[in-house]
Protein backbone atom coordinates (compact mmCIF):
# COMPACT_ATOMS: atom_id res chain seq x y z
CA UNK A 1 0.00 0.00 0.00
CA UNK A 2 1.22 3.43 -0.86
CA UNK A 3 -0.13 5.53 1.95
CA UNK A 4 1.33 9.12 3.79
CA UNK A 5 3.47 8.73 6.76
CA UNK A 6 3.38 11.96 8.97
CA UNK A 7 4.96 12.47 12.33
CA UNK A 8 2.68 11.88 15.33
CA UNK A 9 4.21 14.56 17.18
CA UNK A 10 4.51 17.46 14.54
CA UNK A 11 2.15 16.42 12.00
CA UNK A 12 5.01 16.87 8.76
CA UNK A 13 5.35 14.86 5.41
CA UNK A 14 7.44 12.47 5.27
CA UNK A 15 9.40 11.73 1.72
CA UNK A 16 9.95 8.19 0.74
CA UNK A 17 12.84 6.30 1.44
CA UNK A 18 14.88 4.67 -2.35
CA UNK A 19 13.67 1.33 -2.78
CA UNK A 20 15.67 -1.25 -1.41
CA UNK A 21 16.70 0.02 1.43
CA UNK A 22 14.80 -0.26 4.82
CA UNK A 23 14.96 2.77 7.49
CA UNK A 24 13.97 6.04 8.99
CA UNK A 25 12.18 8.35 5.98
CA UNK A 26 13.89 11.46 6.18
CA UNK A 27 11.52 14.26 6.85
CA UNK A 28 10.47 17.26 4.56
CA UNK A 29 7.51 19.26 3.29
CA UNK A 30 5.90 18.77 0.83
CA UNK A 31 7.29 15.56 -1.50
CA UNK A 32 6.69 12.12 -2.53
CA UNK A 33 4.48 9.99 0.09
CA UNK A 34 5.19 7.31 1.59
CA UNK A 35 3.97 3.39 1.85
CA UNK A 36 3.35 3.06 5.26
CA UNK A 37 0.36 2.12 7.12
CA UNK A 38 1.42 2.61 10.52
CA UNK A 39 0.40 6.30 11.63
CA UNK A 40 -3.32 5.08 10.70
CA UNK A 41 -3.01 3.40 13.79
CA UNK A 42 -0.98 5.59 15.96
CA UNK A 43 -2.28 9.10 15.34
CA UNK A 44 -3.92 10.73 18.10
CA UNK A 45 -8.03 10.98 18.11
CA UNK A 46 -8.96 8.51 16.41
CA UNK A 47 -11.59 5.85 17.59
CA UNK A 48 -12.43 2.52 16.63
CA UNK A 49 -15.30 2.15 15.07
CA UNK A 50 -15.57 1.47 11.61
CA UNK A 51 -18.64 2.87 9.52
CA UNK A 52 -21.03 1.70 6.11
CA UNK A 53 -22.15 4.18 3.77
CA UNK A 54 -25.96 4.43 3.29
CA UNK A 55 -26.98 7.87 1.66
CA UNK A 56 -28.68 10.19 3.80
CA UNK A 57 -27.29 8.07 7.06
CA UNK A 58 -24.49 7.38 9.42
CA UNK A 59 -22.33 4.27 9.00
CA UNK A 60 -22.64 1.14 10.21
CA UNK A 61 -20.27 -1.42 11.36
CA UNK A 62 -17.68 -2.66 8.96
CA UNK A 63 -16.65 -6.61 9.93
CA UNK A 64 -13.71 -6.71 7.55
CA UNK A 65 -10.76 -6.90 9.97
CA UNK A 66 -11.67 -8.87 13.20
CA UNK A 67 -8.88 -12.43 12.75
CA UNK A 68 -7.12 -14.16 9.87
CA UNK A 69 -8.39 -17.32 9.23
CA UNK A 70 -5.11 -20.20 9.07
CA UNK A 71 -4.96 -22.55 6.68
CA UNK A 72 -6.36 -25.98 7.81
CA UNK A 73 -3.37 -27.56 7.10
CA UNK A 74 -0.04 -27.07 9.51
CA UNK A 75 2.93 -26.01 8.06
CA UNK A 76 5.75 -27.95 7.53
CA UNK A 77 8.83 -25.93 7.35
CA UNK A 78 11.75 -27.39 4.56
CA UNK A 79 14.63 -26.04 6.21
CA UNK A 80 17.43 -24.38 5.60
CA UNK A 81 16.58 -21.98 2.93
CA UNK A 82 17.94 -19.28 0.96
CA UNK A 83 15.90 -16.50 -0.12
CA UNK A 84 16.99 -13.34 -2.40
CA UNK A 85 15.97 -10.45 0.52
CA UNK A 86 14.59 -7.18 -1.00
CA UNK A 87 17.47 -4.70 0.63
CA UNK A 88 20.34 -6.93 -1.46
CA UNK A 89 21.97 -10.01 -1.08
CA UNK A 90 20.51 -13.77 -0.02
CA UNK A 91 19.24 -14.57 3.45
CA UNK A 92 19.40 -18.43 4.99
CA UNK A 93 16.79 -19.02 7.18
CA UNK A 94 17.37 -22.01 9.30
CA UNK A 95 14.59 -21.98 12.05
CA UNK A 96 11.10 -20.56 12.27
CA UNK A 97 11.07 -21.22 15.62
CA UNK A 98 10.29 -17.53 16.98
CA UNK A 99 9.17 -15.50 13.52
CA UNK A 100 8.81 -11.38 14.50
CA UNK A 101 7.41 -9.80 11.60
CA UNK A 102 8.02 -6.12 11.81
CA UNK A 103 4.58 -4.89 9.54
CA UNK A 104 1.00 -5.95 10.22
CA UNK A 105 0.39 -6.80 6.81
CA UNK A 106 3.94 -9.47 6.96
CA UNK A 107 2.17 -10.51 10.64
CA UNK A 108 -0.94 -11.41 8.78
CA UNK A 109 0.74 -13.93 6.21
CA UNK A 110 2.32 -15.96 8.51
CA UNK A 111 -0.49 -15.94 10.81
CA UNK A 112 -2.42 -17.02 7.59
CA UNK A 113 0.64 -19.98 6.55
CA UNK A 114 -0.48 -21.40 9.95
CA UNK A 115 2.42 -19.69 11.90
CA UNK A 116 0.66 -18.08 14.82
CA UNK A 117 2.72 -20.15 17.77
CA UNK A 118 5.87 -19.61 16.86
CA UNK A 119 5.53 -15.82 16.69
CA UNK A 120 6.93 -13.92 19.34
CA UNK A 121 6.16 -10.31 18.82
CA UNK A 122 4.26 -7.61 16.92
CA UNK A 123 4.44 -4.34 14.97
CA UNK A 124 1.91 -1.61 16.08
CA UNK A 125 0.11 -2.06 13.03
CA UNK A 126 -0.71 -5.99 13.52
CA UNK A 127 -4.49 -5.34 14.49
CA UNK A 128 -6.41 -8.77 14.07
CA UNK A 129 -7.47 -10.54 17.22
CA UNK A 130 -4.57 -13.34 17.11
CA UNK A 131 -2.15 -10.61 17.62
CA UNK A 132 -3.26 -8.65 20.00
CA UNK A 133 -1.65 -10.11 23.47
CA UNK A 134 1.58 -9.97 21.98
CA UNK A 135 4.18 -7.66 23.12
CA UNK A 136 4.54 -4.83 20.83
CA UNK A 137 8.54 -4.05 19.34
CA UNK A 138 7.68 -0.59 17.89
CA UNK A 139 7.95 2.78 19.87
CA UNK A 140 5.41 4.84 17.65
CA UNK A 141 6.02 4.11 13.88
CA UNK A 142 9.77 2.75 14.64
CA UNK A 143 10.91 -0.57 15.11
CA UNK A 144 12.77 -1.38 18.41
CA UNK A 145 16.32 -3.12 17.76
CA UNK A 146 16.48 -4.04 21.48
CA UNK A 147 13.01 -5.44 21.85
CA UNK A 148 13.11 -7.54 18.67
CA UNK A 149 16.79 -8.77 20.18
CA UNK A 150 15.18 -9.43 23.65
CA UNK A 151 12.71 -11.81 22.21
CA UNK A 152 15.57 -14.41 20.51
CA UNK A 153 14.23 -14.46 17.18
CA UNK A 154 15.77 -16.70 14.79
CA UNK A 155 13.94 -15.11 11.68
CA UNK A 156 12.75 -11.37 11.24
CA UNK A 157 10.44 -10.14 8.24
CA UNK A 158 10.30 -6.63 7.37
CA UNK A 159 9.88 -4.55 4.43
CA UNK A 160 11.17 -1.72 2.64
CA UNK A 161 9.15 0.66 4.36
CA UNK A 162 10.72 -0.65 8.10
CA UNK A 163 12.77 1.49 10.01
CA UNK A 164 14.75 2.72 11.36
CA UNK A 165 17.91 1.26 9.24
CA UNK A 166 19.95 1.46 12.35
CA UNK A 167 17.66 -0.92 14.41
CA UNK A 168 18.31 -3.00 10.93
CA UNK A 169 21.18 -3.13 10.75
CA UNK A 170 21.49 -4.09 14.45
CA UNK A 171 19.21 -6.49 13.87
CA UNK A 172 20.68 -8.77 11.11
CA UNK A 173 24.40 -7.79 12.55
CA UNK A 174 23.66 -10.19 15.76
CA UNK A 175 23.16 -12.57 13.36
CA UNK A 176 19.61 -12.90 13.31
CA UNK A 177 17.99 -14.10 9.84
CA UNK A 178 16.26 -10.89 8.22
CA UNK A 179 14.59 -11.24 5.23
CA UNK A 180 12.92 -7.96 3.86
CA UNK A 181 9.79 -8.01 1.47
CA UNK A 182 8.95 -5.42 -1.03
CA UNK A 183 5.63 -4.07 -0.23
CA UNK A 184 2.22 -4.44 -1.95
CA UNK A 185 0.66 -1.65 -3.57
CA UNK A 186 -2.04 -3.03 -5.51
CA UNK A 187 -4.46 -6.43 -5.81
CA UNK A 188 -2.01 -7.58 -8.55
CA UNK A 189 1.24 -7.85 -5.38
CA UNK A 190 -1.24 -10.02 -3.27
CA UNK A 191 0.47 -13.22 -4.74
CA UNK A 192 3.66 -12.15 -4.89
CA UNK A 193 3.71 -10.98 -1.55
CA UNK A 194 2.30 -14.53 0.14
CA UNK A 195 4.82 -16.55 -2.45
CA UNK A 196 7.60 -14.84 -1.13
CA UNK A 197 6.72 -15.24 2.89
CA UNK A 198 6.38 -18.21 2.30
CA UNK A 199 9.54 -19.08 0.69
CA UNK A 200 11.64 -17.15 3.27
CA UNK A 201 9.65 -19.90 6.13
CA UNK A 202 10.34 -22.83 3.88
CA UNK A 203 6.81 -23.71 2.97
CA UNK A 204 6.47 -22.81 -0.53
CA UNK A 205 3.53 -24.98 -0.74
CA UNK A 206 1.69 -23.60 1.48
CA UNK A 207 1.74 -20.37 -0.42
CA UNK A 208 0.68 -22.12 -3.24
CA UNK A 209 -2.42 -22.95 -1.10
CA UNK A 210 -2.92 -19.58 0.48
CA UNK A 211 -2.48 -17.80 -2.61
CA UNK A 212 -4.70 -19.85 -4.71
CA UNK A 213 -7.23 -19.71 -2.18
CA UNK A 214 -6.84 -16.36 -2.08
CA UNK A 215 -7.22 -15.26 -5.36
CA UNK A 216 -10.32 -17.62 -5.58
CA UNK A 217 -12.49 -15.69 -2.69
CA UNK A 218 -11.26 -12.15 -4.46
CA UNK A 219 -12.66 -13.75 -7.81
CA UNK A 220 -15.89 -15.03 -5.66
CA UNK A 221 -16.53 -11.73 -4.48
CA UNK A 222 -16.31 -10.08 -7.70
CA UNK A 223 -18.69 -12.20 -9.28
CA UNK A 224 -21.57 -10.53 -6.64
CA UNK A 225 -20.69 -7.24 -7.92
CA UNK A 226 -24.07 -6.28 -9.59
CA UNK A 227 -24.02 -5.53 -13.36
CA UNK A 228 -24.15 -2.18 -14.79
CA UNK A 229 -24.30 -0.47 -18.26
CA UNK A 230 -22.37 2.67 -16.90
CA UNK A 231 -18.67 2.56 -15.23
CA UNK A 232 -19.50 1.75 -12.10
CA UNK A 233 -19.56 4.56 -9.61
CA UNK A 234 -16.96 6.98 -8.57
CA UNK A 235 -14.88 7.30 -5.65
CA UNK A 236 -12.47 9.59 -3.86
CA UNK A 237 -10.15 7.84 -1.59
CA UNK A 238 -9.45 10.50 1.31
CA UNK A 239 -6.57 10.27 3.77
CA UNK A 240 -7.80 11.98 7.01
CA UNK A 241 -6.15 12.54 10.47
CA UNK A 242 -7.77 15.27 12.09
CA UNK A 243 -5.44 15.44 15.28
CA UNK A 244 -2.42 16.56 12.77
CA UNK A 245 -4.91 18.59 10.64
CA UNK A 246 -4.11 16.50 7.43
CA UNK A 247 -6.51 16.31 4.65
CA UNK A 248 -5.38 14.34 1.84
CA UNK A 249 -7.48 13.14 -1.70
CA UNK A 250 -5.97 10.04 -3.33
CA UNK A 251 -4.29 9.85 -6.73
CA UNK A 252 -3.13 7.13 -8.90
CA UNK A 253 -0.55 6.03 -6.85
CA UNK A 254 -2.34 6.39 -3.48
CA UNK A 255 -3.02 2.33 -3.72
CA UNK A 256 -6.70 2.52 -3.54
CA UNK A 257 -7.08 2.21 -7.05
CA UNK A 258 -6.72 -1.08 -7.76
CA UNK A 259 -9.16 -2.46 -5.21
CA UNK A 260 -11.21 0.11 -6.24
CA UNK A 261 -11.52 -0.72 -9.75
CA UNK A 262 -11.74 -4.62 -8.64
CA UNK A 263 -14.85 -3.26 -7.05
CA UNK A 264 -16.11 -1.87 -10.03
CA UNK A 265 -15.86 1.51 -8.85
CA UNK A 266 -13.93 3.94 -10.83
CA UNK A 267 -11.35 5.76 -8.41
CA UNK A 268 -12.13 9.76 -8.70
CA UNK A 269 -9.15 11.25 -8.17
CA UNK A 270 -7.23 8.99 -10.29
CA UNK A 271 -9.78 9.36 -13.00
CA UNK A 272 -9.72 13.58 -12.65
CA UNK A 273 -6.10 13.12 -13.72
CA UNK A 274 -4.40 13.50 -10.37
CA UNK A 275 -0.84 11.24 -11.41
CA UNK A 276 0.96 11.28 -7.16
CA UNK A 277 0.05 9.38 -4.26
CA UNK A 278 -1.96 11.95 -2.89
CA UNK A 279 -2.72 15.84 -2.79
CA UNK A 280 -4.51 17.90 -0.18
CA UNK A 281 -7.93 18.57 -0.37
CA UNK A 282 -9.24 21.62 -2.00
CA UNK A 283 -12.43 22.25 -3.18
CA UNK A 284 -11.24 22.33 -6.59
CA UNK A 285 -9.81 19.22 -6.87
CA UNK A 286 -13.09 18.06 -5.26
CA UNK A 287 -15.05 19.11 -7.71
CA UNK A 288 -13.24 18.39 -10.55
CA UNK A 289 -12.92 14.36 -8.99
CA UNK A 290 -16.77 14.40 -8.25
CA UNK A 291 -17.05 11.27 -6.65
CA UNK A 292 -20.60 9.62 -5.97
CA UNK A 293 -18.61 8.06 -3.43
CA UNK A 294 -15.84 9.17 -0.65
CA UNK A 295 -14.00 5.69 1.18
CA UNK A 296 -11.88 6.50 4.39
CA UNK A 297 -10.56 4.42 6.57
CA UNK A 298 -12.63 4.30 10.07
CA UNK A 299 -10.13 6.19 12.40
CA UNK A 300 -9.57 8.83 10.02
CA UNK A 301 -13.39 9.60 10.03
CA UNK A 302 -13.35 9.45 13.68
CA UNK A 303 -10.98 11.76 13.84
CA UNK A 304 -12.69 14.43 11.74
CA UNK A 305 -16.18 13.70 13.82
CA UNK A 306 -17.78 11.54 11.83
CA UNK A 307 -20.01 11.82 8.65
CA UNK A 308 -20.89 15.14 10.14
CA UNK A 309 -16.97 16.80 10.45
CA UNK A 310 -16.17 15.34 7.10
CA UNK A 311 -18.90 16.84 5.24
CA UNK A 312 -17.50 20.16 6.77
CA UNK A 313 -14.13 19.58 5.44
CA UNK A 314 -14.27 22.33 2.34
CA UNK A 315 -15.81 21.26 -0.83
CA UNK A 316 -16.82 17.71 0.44
CA UNK A 317 -20.22 19.04 0.97
CA UNK A 318 -20.49 20.06 -2.75
CA UNK A 319 -19.87 16.65 -4.18
CA UNK A 320 -22.40 14.78 -4.95
CA UNK A 321 -20.93 11.96 -1.84
CA UNK A 322 -21.03 15.10 0.33
CA UNK A 323 -24.63 15.70 -0.55
CA UNK A 324 -26.16 12.25 -0.13
CA UNK A 325 -23.36 11.82 2.78
CA UNK A 326 -22.52 8.52 1.16
CA UNK A 327 -19.50 7.33 2.93
CA UNK A 328 -17.64 4.41 2.58
CA UNK A 329 -15.50 3.38 5.71
CA UNK A 330 -13.19 0.07 6.21
CA UNK A 331 -11.11 -0.92 9.33
CA UNK A 332 -7.18 1.15 8.99
CA UNK A 333 -5.73 -1.93 9.99
CA UNK A 334 -6.27 -3.66 6.99
CA UNK A 335 -8.04 -1.62 4.16
CA UNK A 336 -4.82 -1.30 1.85
CA UNK A 337 -3.01 -4.37 3.51
CA UNK A 338 -3.76 -6.25 -0.13
CA UNK A 339 -2.84 -9.80 1.78
CA UNK A 340 -5.40 -12.88 2.81
CA UNK A 341 -7.67 -10.74 3.89
CA UNK A 342 -8.29 -8.77 0.45
CA UNK A 343 -11.59 -10.85 -0.41
CA UNK A 344 -13.19 -9.72 2.93
CA UNK A 345 -11.86 -5.96 2.18
CA UNK A 346 -13.33 -6.14 -1.03
CA UNK A 347 -16.41 -8.00 0.05
CA UNK A 348 -17.14 -4.86 2.82
CA UNK A 349 -16.43 -2.30 0.35
CA UNK A 350 -19.14 -3.98 -2.48
CA UNK A 351 -21.44 -4.13 0.32
CA UNK A 352 -21.01 -0.73 1.15
CA UNK A 353 -20.83 0.34 -2.49
CA UNK A 354 -23.92 -1.51 -3.45
CA UNK A 355 -26.48 -1.16 -0.47
CA UNK A 356 -29.05 -2.48 -3.11
CA UNK A 357 -27.71 -5.65 -3.07
CA UNK A 358 -25.17 -7.70 -5.10
CA UNK A 359 -25.49 -10.72 -7.48
CA UNK A 360 -25.55 -14.39 -6.05
CA UNK A 361 -21.84 -16.32 -6.33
Amino acid sequence: MRLPQYSAVSGRRAVRRRPGRPGRVPRHAPGTLTAVITLAVVLTGCGTGAPAAQPKSSPGASTAADAVEPLATAPSPRLPVTVPSADGGDVTVTSTDRIVPLTGSLSEIVFTLGFGEHVVARDITATFEQAEKLPLVTRAHDVSAEGVLSLRPTVVLADTTTGPAEAIDQIRDAGIALVVVEPAEELADVGRRIDTVADALGVSSSGDELRARTESRVAAVQRTIPAREDDGPRVAFLYLRGSASVYLLGGRESGASSLLEAAGAVDAGKASGLTKDFTAITSEALAEAAPDAILVMSKGLDSVGGVDGLVKIPGVAETPAGMDRRIVSIDDGVLLNYGPRTDRVLAELVRQLYPEGGRDT
